[in-house]
């Protein structure tokens, strides 16, 4: 890419004999490769330098800055994770701004103010616990502010959605359900 770049450059002076397997032919060769070095590693530099565009080392470098690693796998979850995690200061104290927070960061839960310096913390994609509860509890507990007592609700079947999906004995044991899969076989929202 450089090698062609410094053949156009030089070739209006016409002192240089740019054929290949000439001795100026080689050293520009020699130029163009050690600038196409550079050039790739300045585009990595460049990418891992900004939060939008990184993609592997710029990523673990600012996840290395929190207390704890986002609940977040792919490179655009992470980006969106440490971007989200950057916006928390001392505004970020409505249940508004933790739900942002909670939502960048990949988790899926929901902050609703209970009053009397109480939070709910509620799951409502997930019925029962969480996979990876621990680490989604101990990131919630770092982002929420220390003044707040937070209380983690679980979702699991109720009676009343019993009644109203119109399960019976038969459909539950048609279904092979153990007591922990009943509980857990919440009906999605309609």
């Amino acid at each position: 890419m450089y090698e062609d770049y410094l053949k156009a450059l030089l070739a209006p002076l016409r002192v240089y004999d740019l054929r290949p397997g000439t001795i100026n032919g080689a050293e520009l060769y020699a130029l163009g490769k050690g600038f196409d070095g550079v050039s790739e590693q300045l585009d990595l530099t460049e990418r891992e330098a900004l939060t939008a565009t990184a993609e592997d080392e710029g990523l673990s470098r600012r996840e290395a800055l929190f207390a704890r690693r986002p609940a977040a796998f792919t490179p655009e979850e992470r980006r969106a994770a440490i971007a989200a995690l950057l916006q928390i200061d001392g505004d970020s104290l409505t249940p508004a701004a933790i739900n942002r927070t909670l939502g960048g960061c990949g988790i899926r839960a929901r902050a609703v103010e209970m009053g009397g310096g109480k939070l709910r913390v509620i799951f409502p994609e997930v019925a029962g616990v969480p996979a990876e509860f621990d680490q989604i509890q101990r990131i919630i507990l770092d982002i929420l502010p220390c003044h707040l007592e937070a209380e983690f609700y679980f979702r699991y079947l109720t009676w009343r959605e019993c009644e109203r999906a119109g399960y019976t004995w038969e459909i539950i044991e048609a279904a092979e359900h153990t007591w922990k899969s009943f509980q857990l076989a919440v009906p999605p929202e309609t």
